[in-house]
């Protein structure tokens, strides 16, 4: 019994650490994240121009540092992929969950997880090659690298993601809720409609979130498939924003300019801002995510 609970002890505390370590971690990178741009985020960043401004130009010999551009690109492209990828993804989850065949079901299920497994610069190279030229003989475009490019791929990045958890959250809705609904003469689409999709909300919009997170963390897959050029896609012809467009995010400006820029320089510093933006803006989705959910179980 002595061992059985030093054992269990042993256990506990071992989780314990595990738990407050992400936390620290967390707190580490965001700490570090802000060490080495705070310098020029407090006494030499003009952050009226870096909001509002649509000029990005750190190397030139008057340095301009205006991220709208750069925010606009990573909404337009988030929002894009979101809208392609959350009907597909549920859907595809409500269907092995519910429809599907128990034989087909392994098989799709692997062939899903799979487009997790490829690299996001293999992702960012379908981009240029195949979809580029898609977009451009459908829709005409100049440029076949542009923010639809982009939010086609992501969106085939964040599926499988979305139907893995989505599917879970579906099948963790007891039985007894389709049994009684059965018992209504409910048919297995008011099944569907009806009971199992407000019941299985939270995991759902936790799989749309985690989607959401793919999309605005990811990077390769986004510098080779937007154009990485600086404009602002919205336009006053369009509702919310031009897809045709091509634009840069704020990732793919990470990862295209870091390692190239002198350590220390206010370009550097401003590249780390720009990761604080990032922060910033998760956070904001988590937080609002949370929100959200606690609406929902108080309903």
């Amino acid at each position: 019994m002595k061992w059985r609970r030093a054992g269990e002890k042993a256990i506990e505390l071992t989780i314990r650490l595990c738990g407050i370590s992400a936390i620290i971690f967390v707190f580490a990178i965001f700490f570090f994240v802000f060490r080495e741009g705070s310098d020029f985020l407090i006494h030499r960043l003009d952050l009226t121009e870096f909001f509002t401004s649509i000029e990005w130009r750190p190397t030139d010999f008057r340095a301009r540092y205006g991220a709208l551009a750069l925010i606009t690109g990573t909404l337009a492209v988030t929002v894009l992929s979101m809208a392609i990828a959350v009907p597909f993804g549920l859907g595809a989850a409500l269907f092995l969950s519910e429809f599907c065949p128990p034989r087909s079901r392994e098989a799709l299920k692997i062939t899903i997880e799979l487009l997790a497994a490829i690299p996001s610069v293999v992702w960012g190279f379908l981009g240029i090659t195949l979809v580029s030229s898609i977009v451009t003989s459908i829709t005409g475009a100049p440029v076949g690298v542009n923010v639809l490019n982009a939010g086609i791929i992501l969106a085939l990045m964040s599926v499988p993601i979305m139907v893995s958890i989505g599917e879970d959250a579906l099948k963790a809705v007891p039985d007894s809720y389709r049994e009684a609904a059965e018992a209504l003469g409910a048919t297995r689409w008011q099944i569907a409609y009806r009971v199992l999709l407000p019941a299985a909300r939270n995991g759902l919009l936790a799989a749309v979130l985690l989607g959401v997170g793919r999309a605005v963390g990811e990077t390769m897959a986004v510098l080779m498939a937007t154009g990485h050029s600086i404009r602002v896609v919205f336009d006053s012809e369009f509702p919310f924003f031009h897809p045709l467009t091509p634009a840069r995010t704020l990732t793919a400006t990470i990862a295209a300019e870091l390692g190239e820029t002198p350590h220390g320089s206010d370009h550097y510093q401003a590249l780390f801002v720009v990761g604080l933006l990032l922060f910033a803006i998760t956070f904001v989705i988590n937080l609002t995510a949370d929100l959200v959910v606690r609406g929902i179980r108080k309903d």
